[in-house]
């Protein structure tokens, strides 16, 4: 159970459990939950998804442009890049920015996401490259969504994004 988790009857309380008022001075909560961390989605390439993806699972739509955090922009970054040959060349082409360290200052790869670029299986030869990838990066894959092509962004969410929408609710991880 985490440090942080909620149980018992303090779910439903406010203030000492020994039933004495709260004080004024308290200050904030310490049980609240921090907010959640705000993430930017950045194509790789054009035509990655990065409006689709911000419009239905949240964050920011960076388009092709590396958020600066110094100017207040997310710090956190979600690369976009479609599953054909040209998209996952330039996913390899970003992730390696990061390699060599010329990110904006303070900027991370949180993850890569991967979105189809066609309904059905891949080629093996672009599985090889996504399992590249995924060697030096967390890969998030997006399925083909029929309903996407045609601009109905009302549709639910398939239910593969549920892991990558629960990271972006997340709330940002500190390292100590």
């Amino acid at each position: 159970m985490s440090s942080n988790a909620l149980t018992g009857p303090e779910i439903w309380t406010r203030g000492p459990l020994d039933g004495g008022a709260p004080s004024q001075d308290a200050g904030p909560d310490p049980r609240a939950a921090p907010p959640a961390r705000q993430l930017a989605w950045v194509g790789a390439h054009g035509g990655a998804g990065t409006s689709t993806l911000a419009t239905v699972l949240g964050g920011v739509d960076g388009g092709r442009t590396w958020p600066r955090p110094e100017q207040g922009e997310p710090d956190g970054v979600l690369l976009v890049g479609r599953t054909h040959a040209a998209g996952l060349q330039a996913v390899s082409r970003a992730l390696d920015v990061f390699r060599r360290g010329e990110q904006p200052p303070g900027l991370e790869l949180v993850a890569v996401v991967l979105v189809a670029d066609a309904p059905g299986r891949l080629p093996r030869p672009l599985h090889q490259r996504i399992k590249v990838i995924g060697s030096v990066a967390d890969v998030y894959r997006v399925p083909w969504t029929p309903a996407w092509r045609t601009g109905d962004l009302n549709v639910p969410a398939p239910k593969e994004t549920a892991a990558l929408a629960a990271l972006l609710a997340a709330p940002p991880v500190r390292m100590s």
